[in-house]
């Protein structure tokens, strides 16, 4: 019986053979930043709105701690709560991994999205690290207006992709199951 392998690209910065954080929110979120995810706060000012508030589209940046010295960078795909979103972004469960929609919970005393806690799929639940956040790059300026382009229905708010991708630095790999 043959063995069955999946081919998958992945971007040229990740050809150390695991795909980081930093590529894979550069791509979902249209942040231009590059470098290490501890210096993107830093060097979003200037270039992209920062706040403390999460909004759809927005990078969370979390700030580097012993654990996780170079920091990590995600992006909000849905708000669920004042205190509650949900995130894509890669690298955290699993090395390599894509994370689609997983819960990130504002545990921070003062409500104000400084400490997360973010789900983590080897123990199926959130895990028990409260994570420092920077806060939130926003993509498009404060509005969002040409990545992420808000709509009005029926009195709530829509949240529309329409990324456009870059994939001329894409490399084929070969992953075997």
């Amino acid at each position: 019986m043959a063995a069955l392998c999946l081919a998958t690209v992945l971007p040229a910065q990740a050809r150390s053979g695991v795909l980081q954080c930093v590529p894979y929110a550069r791509a979902v979120s249209g942040v231009e930043i590059y470098g290490n995810a501890h210096t993107w706060w830093n060097q979003a000012a200037g270039k992209y709105a920062r706040g403390a508030e999460p909004r759809v589209g927005a990078v969370m940046s979390f700030r580097a701690i012993a654990s996780m010295p170079l920091g990590h960078v995600a992006m909000v795909s849905k708000i669920v709560s004042d205190r509650e979103v949900l995130l894509r972004h890669a690298n955290w469960s699993r090395p390599g991994g894509i994370e689609i929609d997983v819960r990130a919970v504002d545990v921070s005393p003062a409500g104000d999205w400084s400490q997360v806690r973010v789900w983590y799929g080897p123990i199926g639940g959130l895990g028990r690290t409260a994570y420092p956040l920077n806060g939130f790059i926003y993509p498009d300026g404060d509005n969002g207006a040409d990545s992420w382009q808000g709509q009005i229905a029926g009195g709530k708010r829509q949240v529309v992709a329409s990324l456009e991708l870059d994939l001329s630095d894409l490399v084929p790999e070969k992953l075997d199951l």
